[in-house]
C-alpha cells in the first residue's frame, strides 16, 4: 500500500482522467498484433459516420463495445477492438456546400474532433487501425473488389428509373427528393430511365436465406426481419395472354389453386409493357398523367409504407391461359415493377388487397376457394377469404383441397407448356450506382468501341477531384467535371469517358470489418493470414435499424469475397447485440425534437467514468435507455463514495497482505466477494447485462461498508477488506477505467488493472451457510423457513409440513403433493 496521495473528498475526474488517457496514448497499451498461441477476440461496434459530434447513442454504444474488449482481455484473450469512419455520402456533400469547403476537408475536420471526443472516453481501440472510407488508400481496394466482381459475373449494367431534375439537369438520390421536389430549387422531380451498375447479391439468395440458421448469436427478431426482406416463396409461373397482341404478361403466384377466380390484372406502372399497352387507346394521355403521379408518389414512401390503394383502366384485356375467361388489365400503384414480375393476378375474394381495390371499381369478385363450413356470397363478403379449402367453379380441379390443387394445377400448367413450378425471391440485385460527387468512383470506362472497359487495376484508384479549385466545392456531379471524365480507353487508346456514377455507401461499410484484419496491408485487399487469425467478428454492436440492409450487404460482400479467394468464413459476425436508443421525454433524442443531451457537457461536469457508468447502468443494452439526471448524479455519488472510502481506509489497510484470516470475522465478506465475481461474470458473459453486473458491485461495496464499520467489533481482516476493494476495482475496470487505474496506483497494487486477470470465483466459497424457503399452499406464499444450505429436500418437506403458519391452511385437508423446487421454495398441494 501506498500513502495517500490525495487529501480531497472529492474525486478530481478531469486531472485524473486526462493522466490516465495520456498515459494510455503513449503506452499504445490497446495495440494488438495477430498471436497464434492466444485465442483470439474481435469486438466491433458499427463504425460512425463523422457529423461533427457524437451523441448519447454513440456513448451508449461504444462504452457497451469497450466494456466487452476490456473483459475480455482480463480473460486473456487477444482482442481486436478498432475504429474507423463511414465517411462518404450525401450529409458531408450537402453541409460542405453550405460551408462553401469541400466534403474532404469538412470530413477530416470532424473526424478529427470526434476522434478526440472518443478519447475523452477512455475507449480501448488500437487506433492504428483506424481507418477512413474516403481515403483512396481504402476505396482503391473497393474498386478493385468492384473489378474482381465484374470479372466473376457479379456485377452488370441495367437501365433503371432514376429522380431526375431538368432545372439541375441532374439525377438525385431519394434522399434529394422532398415532397416531389429537388431539394436544391425546388421544383418538381420526374422519374427517368437511366443506366446503372448492380451487385448480383440474387446469386446468393438461397445461402442468405439458409445461413440464417446457422446465426445462434443474432437476436430472433433480426434473423426474421432478413428472412422476410429476402422472401423466398414457391408457386407458380405463368403466362396471360394479351388480347390483340403478341406480347403476354407473365405472373407468379403462391396460391394457384386461386387462378380460376381472376377477375382482374394489376401491373406496375413502370412494366415494360406499358408503352405496348396504352399506345393509342383512347384514353391515353390520361393514363400517361396518372402513371407519372403514382411513380412519383411511389418514389417518397418508405419501403414498408403504405398508401391508398388507386388504379387505372388501360383498356386492355389479357386471357387467363386456364379457362379462357378475359380479364381487364389494372394499372395499380401496389405494384411495383423491381418485385415479382411486374404483373400480379388479381384474386379479390382470396386477396385482402384486391378485394378493395375491386370494392373500389367495382370490379367481379368470384369466390373458388370456400374453407370447411364457410359460405362465400360475393354480394355480401365484407372481406376477403385467404383459409385454404375446397376448390369450386374450377373446371376439372373443382372438389379438390388447396393444397392437392395447388400441384395439379402447376403440373397442368407445366404439361400445356404456359407455366411451370417456380421459386422466387423478394430480394432484388442491389443498385449501387449513386450519382453524387462525395463517393468512390465506380473503376469503369465507356468506350464507343470497346464498350465498358474496367480500369486496369494497376490504375486505381480512381480519385475524385482533390478540391483545389472553386469548382470542386461545389461538388458538382461528375458528370459536369470534364477534368474527371475524360480520358482514354485501356484498350485501344482512343478517347474514352470515365463512369460518372460513385458507388452507394453501403459498399465501403460492407467490408470495412474484414479490412480492420490487415489495414495496412499494401498489395491487396485484405491479408489472408491476418484475415484467418481475426474473423469472423465475435461480437458486432449496433442499432436495430441496419438489421436489413447493413447487415444484407455485409453478409452478401463476405460470401463474395470468399468466393474470390481473400475469406475463408461464410458469415461475417458470429454474434449481434442491438442496442436500444437513447430516449428523453418520450422519444428518441433529435436536434428537432430539442431534446438532445451532449455529452461533452456531462464529461465536464461529471467525468467520463460517469457517464460510462449511467450509460451501461440504467438498462440493460437491448432496451431503450430512458435519459435521467438523477442516475447520472447517482453515479457520480457511487464513484466518490467509492473513492473517499478507499483513501479514507489506506492507513488500515498497511500490512494487510499480513494480516491472519479470520473466519468468524472474514467469512461473511469473503462469501460476498465469491457471490458478487460469480454474478457479474455470468451477466456478463450471457447476456451483456452491465446494469445487473453493476448492481451487484455496489451491494459488496454497501456490504463492506456495513461490515466495516468503526462501531464493530467483529470488522473483518485487513486482508480480506482488500480482498474486497482489490475484487470492487477489477470488476469496475471495464466500466470505468480511469478511476479504477487511479486507485489501483494509489493502493499500490502490483502492475496495472489491464495487466491483471479477471478473478475467479470458489463455488463453495460463494455458497450460503443459511437459506431462505419459501413455502407455498396450492401456490399460495404462507411462511418462510430459514434453513442450513445443505438441506435435504425430504427435510425440507417435513419443516415446512410442521410450520406452524403452514398449519393454518392446511387444517385437516388432504395433503395431494409436495413439490420442491431445490433451494428455492415448497409447495403444498391440498
Amino acid at each position: 500500500m501506498t500513502e495517500r496521495t490525495n487529501n480531497s473528498d472529492r474525486y478530481d475526474f478531469k486531472t485524473i482522467e486526462e493522466k490516465w488517457q495520456k498515459t494510455w496514448l503513449v503506452s499504445s497499451i490497446d495495440r494488438v498484433v495477430q498471436d497464434d498461441k492466444k485465442e483470439k477476440y474481435y469486438v466491433l461496434e458499427m463504425f460512425p459516420y463523422p457529423s461533427g459530434r457524437i451523441h448519447m447513442g454513440h456513448v451508449r454504444n461504444y462504452s457497451i463495445g469497450d466494456v466487452v474488449a476490456r473483459y475480455k482481455r482480463l480473460k486473456g484473450y487477444n482482442v481486436l477492438h478498432p475504429m474507423g469512419w463511414d465517411a462518404f455520402g450525401l450529409p458531408a456533400e450537402n453541409a460542405a456546400q453550405k460551408n462553401n469547403t469541400h466534403p474532404a476537408k469538412w470530413t477530416y475536420e470532424n473526424i478529427d474532433y470526434m476522434k478526440s471526443q472518443l478519447r475523452q472516453l477512455g475507449l480501448s481501440y488500437d487506433w492504428q487501425r483506424e481507418l477512413a472510407t474516403c481515403d483512396p488508400d481504402y476505396y482503391r481496394w473497393e474498386q478493385r473488389i468492384f473489378v474482381e466482381m465484374l470479372q466473376n459475373d457479379l456485377v452488370y449494367q441495367k437501365v433503371t428509373t432514376v429522380n431526375w431534375c431538368e432545372t439541375c439537369q441532374t439525377v438525385l438520390a431519394n434522399e434529394q427528393v422532398i415532397d416531389g421536389e429537388c431539394w436544391r430549387c425546388d421544383q418538381p422531380v420526374e422519374p427517368r430511365n437511366m443506366n446503372g451498375w448492380f451487385f448480383k447479391i440474387t446469386d446468393y439468395a438461397e445461402e442468405l436465406l439458409s445461413d440464417l440458421d446457422t446465426l445462434k448469436g443474432w437476436p430472433e427478431k433480426v434473423v426474421t426481419m432478413q428472412k422476410n426482406w429476402i422472401g423466398k416463396s414457391t408457386g407458380l409461373e405463368c403466362k396471360f395472354a394479351i388480347k390483340d397482341s403478341t406480347e403476354s404478361l407473365s405472373i407468379f403466384t403462391t396460391r394457384p389453386d386461386t387462378i380460376f377466380g381472376v377477375t382482374f390484372m394489376s401491373v406496375a406502372a413502370e412494366h415494360p409493357l406499358i408503352d405496348e399497352l396504352i399506345s393509342g387507346v383512347d384514353d391515353e394521355a390520361t393514363i400517361r398523367t396518372f402513371i407519372s403521379e403514382i411513380i412519383a408518389e411511389n418514389k417518397k414512401l418508405g419501403p414498408e409504407e403504405e398508401t391508398e390503394k388507386k388504379g387505372i383502366f388501360t383498356g386492355r384485356y389479357c386471357v387467363n391461359p386456364f379457362n379462357g375467361t378475359q380479364v381487364p388489365i389494372y394499372i395499380a400503384n401496389f405494384v411495383l415493377a423491381e418485385y415479382g414480375t411486374g404483373a400480379v393476378m388479381a384474386v379479390p375474394a382470396h386477396d385482402q388487397r384486391d378485394f378493395e381495390f375491386a370494392r373500389t371499381y367495382d370490379l367481379p369478385i368470384k369466390p373458388v376457394v370456400i374453407p370447411p363450413d364457410t359460405e362465400l356470397d360475393p354480394a355480401t363478403m365484407e372481406e376477403a377469404s385467404i383459409a385454404p379449402g375446397e376448390l369450386t367453379d374450377s373446371g376439372q380441379f373443382t372438389s379438390l383441397y388447396s393444397i392437392d390443387a395447388q400441384q395439379a394445377i402447376i403440373d397442368h400448367a407445366t404439361e400445356k407448356g404456359f407455366g411451370n413450378a417456380k421459386t422466387t425471391f423478394r430480394l432484388r440485385d442491389w443498385g449501387i450506382s449513386r450519382q453524387r460527387y462525395w463517393g468512390a468512383p465506380i473503376p469503369m470506362i465507356h468506350c464507343d468501341k470497346c464498350g465498358a472497359v474496367p480500369v486496369p487495376l494497376d490504375q486505381l484508384p480512381v480519385t475524385l477531384p482533390d478540391g483545389n479549385t472553386e469548382l470542386d466545392n461545389e461538388c458538382l456531379p461528375l458528370s459536369k467535371r470534364p477534368d474527371f471524365y475524360e480520358t482514354t480507353c485501356p484498350q485501344c487508346n482512343e478517347p474514352a469517358r470515365r463512369e460518372t456514377d460513385t458507388m452507394d455507401t453501403f459498399v465501403e461499410s460492407s467490408w470495412y470489418f474484414a479490412r480492420f484484419a490487415s489495414p495496412q496491408e499494401l498489395n491487396s485487399p485484405l491479408d489472408k493470414s491476418e484475415t484467418g487469425y481475426w474473423l469472423s467478428v465475435d461480437q458486432y454492436i449496433g442499432g436495430v435499424e441496419h438489421a436489413i440492409l447493413h447487415l444484407l450487404y455485409s453478409r452478401f460482400f463476405t460470401k463474395a469475397l470468399r468466393d474470390l479467394g481473400y475469406l475463408t468464413i461464410d458469415e461475417p459476425f458470429e454474434n449481434l447485440l442491438t442496442q436500444g436508443m437513447v430516449i428523453k421525454d418520450g422519444a428518441k433524442m433529435s436536434k428537432s425534437k430539442g431534446n438532445v443531451v451532449d455529452p461533452d457537457e456531462l464529461i465536464q461536469k461529471y467525468g467520463a467514468d460517469t457517464v460510462r457508468l449511467f450509460s451501461l447502468f440504467a438498462a440493460p443494452p437491448e432496451r431503450d435507455l430512458e435519459w435521467n439526471a438523477q442516475g447520472v448524479e447517482g453515479s457520480s455519488r457511487f464513484i466518490n463514495r467509492l473513492y473517499r472510502y478507499i483513501n479514507n481506509h489506506l492507513e488500515n489497510l498497511t500490512g494487510a497482505s499480513e494480516s491472519t484470516y479470520d473466519e468468524s470475522q472474514d467469512r461473511a465478506l469473503h462469501r460476498k466477494i465469491h457471490q458478487t465475481i460469480k454474478k457479474v461474470s455470468y451477466d456478463i458473459e450471457t447476456n451483456f447485462h452491465f446494469n445487473t453486473a453493476i448492481s451487484a458491485v455496489m451491494e459488496l461495496f454497501n456490504t463492506l461498508t456495513s461490515l466495516t464499520e468503526e462501531s464493530r467489533r467483529d470488522r473483518p481482516s485487513a486482508q480480506t477488506i482488500e480482498e474486497a476493494i482489490r475484487t470492487i476495482l477489477i470488476l469496475l475496470f471495464p466500466m470505468i477505467p480511469h478511476f479504477v487505474s487511479e486507485m489501483w496506483e494509489i493502493m499500490g497494487l502490483a502492475g496495472t488493472p489491464q495487466q491483471t486477470n479477471w478473478p475467479s470465483f470458489d463455488e463453495k466459497a460463494a455458497e450460503e451457510e443459511l437459506l431462505t424457503i419459501v413455502v407455498q399452499v396450492n401456490g399460495k406464499v404462507r411462511s418462510r423457513l430459514d434453513v442450513p444450505a445443505n438441506t435435504e429436500d425430504s427435510e425440507l418437506e417435513a419443516l415446512a409440513i410442521k410450520d406452524a403458519q403452514v398449519l393454518k391452511f392446511v387444517g385437516d385437508k388432504t395433503i395431494k403433493k409436495i413439490i420442491v423446487v431445490k433451494k428455492k421454495l415448497v409447495n403444498i398441494v391440498v
